[in-house]
């Protein structure tokens, strides 16, 4: 509870926190207003592609400058969130990618692309960060992990959003529409901003403890923040490549109407929204170790099978399974960071995490000039399996169990039990690999030894 005096009459007022159902409501809804954004940006891409006259490397230039504006600004908000309070960032981060959400459609050259781009994707890498830190703090304050059921919303969102965005396509001008995306996402926040500031209140609580090392030091464990954020983004890779690169491959490749070509990235979205809906009980029933690589792999099926069929409900399919596959993956790497590093924490697994996500596009856009789109979108593949492999190369005798706030269910991320029993021939194959790259970690290594589970 928090008291503040009037200037005027000097009379208390008191402002009581929201209550831990409001909180979560604003922040699922922080999260879908998030993925409606970028679904919507992410559905009429090629609209401001044949706008600009941006070829497939030009494009791919102005998406890098949105993953760049990205980056920059995803450390800055760790700080802030820990300066001024994770809900006001998270208020002001909501403001700035709904308003900043307009200015794609305004630009009429690849020069004035990159730059909104670069603004948009400031807007979307604070608001990523502190979403993310707010789901933490809801999830300390509940005593079970929920972050998984809060990145379902922003899946959701995306999934709204490219379904409207494909229906706009066909007779609503980019500008107007992505208008349209800023002040419903200015109305949202007006309702959404007050309950996120006021959690600030009651923000002390929901620290995690510090990690103390085995010699009795505290410790800040930095190379497993990066590990979690690099399992994240490898298979982030996939979800920026899909949303961006999507809708121009089943048109360009299998000649699918704009509003068909919407349903690719539309099919995707609600498929990780199911996912990560089923997630808790999915961990349950197979382990998460299975769950991870499992999914990985069905993801990187379902991405082969959508860049080599000529059949579009072929690839409609794949795209469904690359996102049943990667849907968990992400909120379970960065719940498991916000628990050893605060917001901090959530600021560099979310960096790393969303190199592969903001540098997905890029990438597939530079390869996509040299050596077509399809085989570009088939390195999805390629960085789902490599998740695969960063999770088989975590022993589970060398993870210690982390310091968790207090009422909170332990996760069993990365658990002991292996999946050899279905994945033996694959981690014969990569174990030597892994041996090498361990041997050569240093100081990773030993801060691995801060997880156990």
């Amino acid at each position: 509870m928090v008291i503040s005096v009037s200037s005027r009459a000097r009379t208390p007022i008191v402002r009581t926190p929201p209550s831990l159902d409001r909180l979560r409501l604003a922040v699922a809804v922080l999260f879908g207003l998030d993925g409606f954004v970028f679904g919507s940006w992410a559905a009429r891409v090629p609209d401001v592609s044949a706008a600009t006259g941006a070829g497939h490397t030009a494009l791919g230039v102005a998406l890098l400058c949105l993953s760049l504006g990205a980056l920059a600004c995803m450390q800055a908000t760790g700080v802030l969130c820990r300066r001024i309070g994770t809900g006001r960032v998270a208020a002001l981060a909501g403001v700035a990618a709904s308003g900043c959400a307009v200015l794609p459609g305004l630009t009429t050259s690849v020069a004035g692309l990159c730059a909104a781009l670069l603004v948009f994707g400031a807007a979307t890498g604070a608001v990523n960060v502190a979403a993310n830190s707010a789901g933490v703090q809801v999830e300390a304050r509940a005593g079970r992990p929920l972050l998984s059921g809060l990145h379902a919303a922003f899946s959701a969102g995306g999934l709204l959003g490219a379904l409207v965005g494909g229906l706009a396509s066909a007779g609503v001008g980019v500008g107007l529409h992505l208008a349209l995306v800023a002040v419903l996402g200015l109305a949202v926040m007006a309702w959404a901003a007050p309950v996120l500031v006021g959690a600030d209140a009651t923000a002390g609580a929901t620290d995690p403890r510090v990690v103390v090392t085995p010699g009795g030091g505290a410790t800040r464990p930095t190379g497993v923040l990066v590990l979690l954020g690099a399992v994240a983004g490898a298979t982030a890779y996939g979800e920026g490549a899909l949303s961006d690169w999507g809708a121009l491959h089943l048109r360009e490749q299998l000649a699918a109407a704009p509003a068909l070509a919407a349903a690719g990235y539309a099919g995707f979205s609600s498929a990780m929204a199911v996912g990560r809906l089923a997630g808790g009980r999915l961990v349950l029933a197979l382990g998460e170790r299975r769950l991870l690589v499992g999914g990985a792999l069905v993801a990187a099926a379902g991405a082969l099978a959508a860049v080599t069929t000529s059949s579009l409900p072929v690839a409609l399919g794949g795209f469904v399974l690359v996102g049943l596959g990667l849907a968990n993956v992400f909120p379970l790497a960065i719940a498991r960071a916000g628990a050893l590093g605060g917001p901090s924490g959530v600021a560099l697994s979310t960096t790393v995490g969303y190199t592969g996500l903001l540098g997905g596009p890029p990438v597939i856009g530079f390869l996509a000039e040299h050596a077509g789109l399809p085989t570009a979108l088939g390195t999805v593949a390629l960085m789902a399996v490599l998740a695969a492999v960063l999770v088989l190369g975590i022993d589970g005798e060398q993870i210690r169990r982390p310091a968790m706030p207090a009422g909170w269910a332990q996760p069993v991320l990365f658990g002991r039990r292996p999946v050899a029993v279905v994945l033996r021939p694959m981690g014969a194959a990569v174990r030597p690999a892994v041996t090498r790259v361990r041997s050569g970690a240093g100081t990773y290594v030993r801060d691995l030894q801060l997880l156990e589970v």
